[in-house]
């Protein structure tokens, strides 16, 4: 009956930790959850940099290519071929229609 008492008035100050971290654990979890979330809705600014940073090179690489066929076209269209001077057209309209689609490139910075 002692060993049961005294263990009764010493349990409180041996777990009284363990409780109170469990009970601060359930108190700050939203808090917690709330800002996981945020951090995922919202982009960094460095995050967004390199999401530009892909997106224009993309977009250039695109442009090469279009170029490249362009000079071959005209190169047809050098030698002779009606429809090589047709297809030079459409894709420089396309070129031009792509640069002015192009974002402007970002201020200097001083």
């Amino acid at each position: 009956m002692l060993r049961t008492l005294s263990l009764v008035l010493i349990a409180p100050l041996v777990l009284g930790g363990c409780l109170a971290k469990a009970a601060a654990d359930v108190v700050t979890a939203p808090v917690r959850v709330a800002g996981k979330a945020v951090d995922l809705a919202t982009t960094s600014q460095s995050e967004a940099d390199e999401k530009r940073g892909r997106e224009l090179r993309r977009q250039e690489e695109e442009l090469g290519k279009l170029r490249r066929l362009y000079d071959r076209q005209l190169d047809a269209c050098d030698d002779g071929s009606p429809r090589a001077c047709a297809q030079a057209q459409t894709t420089y309209a396309e070129i031009q229609s792509r640069l002015r689609n192009l974002p402007p490139p970002p201020p200097e910075r001083p």
